[in-house]
């Protein structure tokens, strides 16, 4: 990884689809089904996730790439399909390959998450490698 400071920021925006909206999560299961069409939980992590690694992109060697290893950010207010979602976030601390995160969500109304996210950078073949080695092992198992 090349050298990455605290305070970097960084925003990415996104429009919602009806397609992440909380019906759309884990389809097979009836409760989400009969839940309101609003923008899922689910999906906003998925989107702090990433706005995170877009951010980091530019500091990645090749065959480099990040896994994200902790979250926690609310989720406050619903935003409904079509509304736009920004990503606000700033680099928190840079330990070694472990990267911490504030972020902070809004809609085209208000606020509606903010928190902490951490990602890790790996180095894909190796992480494949052992990935498996894992799956090897377990399906192995007597």
């Amino acid at each position: 990884m090349k050298p990455l400071d605290p305070g970097l920021t960084h925003e990415f925006s996104y429009r919602v689809p009806k397609e992440k909206t909380v019906p759309y999560v884990f389809q097979e299961a009836e409760p989400f089904q009969t839940m309101p069409p609003v923008f899922a939980t689910a999906f906003m992590v998925g989107l702090v996730e990433w706005a995170c690694i877009d951010a980091l992109q530019k500091y990645l060697e090749p065959g480099e790439q990040t896994v994200g290893t902790a979250i926690a950010v609310s989720h406050t207010a619903a935003t409904p399909v079509g509304f736009g979602v920004k990503v606000a976030l700033r680099v928190e601390s840079v330990e070694g390959r472990r990267i911490r995160f504030h972020v902070r969500v809004e809609d085209d109304a208000e606020v509606i998450g903010e928190g902490t996210h951490e990602r890790f950078v790996i180095v894909r073949e190796r992480f494949m490698a052992g990935l498996e080695k894992k799956a090897a092992k377990a399906f192995s198992l007597p």
